[in-house]
């Protein structure tokens, strides 16, 4: 398996309140332009405007332009690191992904669903597994150690009926030896299905579930 790492970004937000700034800039920018135009117009000619102060208003004038041009760079910046976020989640459709999450497909083949159990320490675990439509099919106890492990359920009710493959929810509480709650959480690997590129950042479709980039946990090579 190879590990994937990704810093979350909200470029959203992020280029909503540069265009906001940029806006606020622009007005700035031109009231000021104009100001200072109806000052050079109406400056009285025996006693024109100071020269530092002519200079100083120059200086302001400029740095607000170099403001705009700052954040048009930011902006530029933005839709480029949107674009990459999208080529990058585009290239992961059709790839097996290792995500938190407890939805998992049983197969028709037999096959049966698999989740990953993290436990924090030896435990006994009460694992439950539910339809689509929230009814439970399956229940047991399991003894599980200190970190990851694989819970496979081959598809078969407690009462031995053979469940219709489908997406399948797994709940997983842990008493430890001596009783007390202790804390267990679940994985799955599956493929993704889509990617949503209409919401920022996009949105990953794993086991009917959406995941954003940065929830993804490890990518996993083909044959591994």
């Amino acid at each position: 398996m190879t590990a994937v790492s990704s810093v979350p970004t909200n470029s959203s937000s992020l280029s909503t309140a540069t265009a906001a700034n940029n806006t606020e800039i622009a007005s700035n920018f031109t009231e000021f332009l104009q100001l200072l135009t109806t000052q050079l117009q109406n400056q009285d000619p025996l006693s024109p405007l100071d020269t530092n102060q002519f200079t100083q208003q120059l200086v302001e004038f400029s740095q607000v332009e170099q403001q705009m041009k700052t954040n048009d760079s930011l902006s530029t910046l933005v839709s480029l690191q949107q674009a990459a976020q999208s080529t990058e989640a585009l290239s992961l459709v059709g790839a097996t992904v290792v995500v938190n999450g407890s939805n998992a497909q049983l197969a028709s083949d037999g096959s049966g669903a698999t989740w990953t159990l993290n436990a924090t320490k030896p435990a006994t675990a009460t694992i439950t597994v539910a339809d689509s439509t929230g009814q439970t099919v399956y229940t047991g106890n399991f003894a599980v150690s200190a970190g990851a492990q694989n819970f496979t359920w081959d598809g078969h009710s407690n009462n031995g009926t053979l469940e219709p493959p489908g997406t399948y929810t797994l709940t997983a509480t842990a008493l430890d030896a001596s009783g007390q709650s202790t804390a267990i959480s679940t994985q799955v690997e599956a493929p993704v299905t889509s990617v949503d590129l209409t919401q920022t950042p996009p949105m990953l479709t794993i086991n009917g579930q959406q995941y954003t980039m940065n929830q993804l946990q490890q990518i996993v090579a083909p044959g591994s």
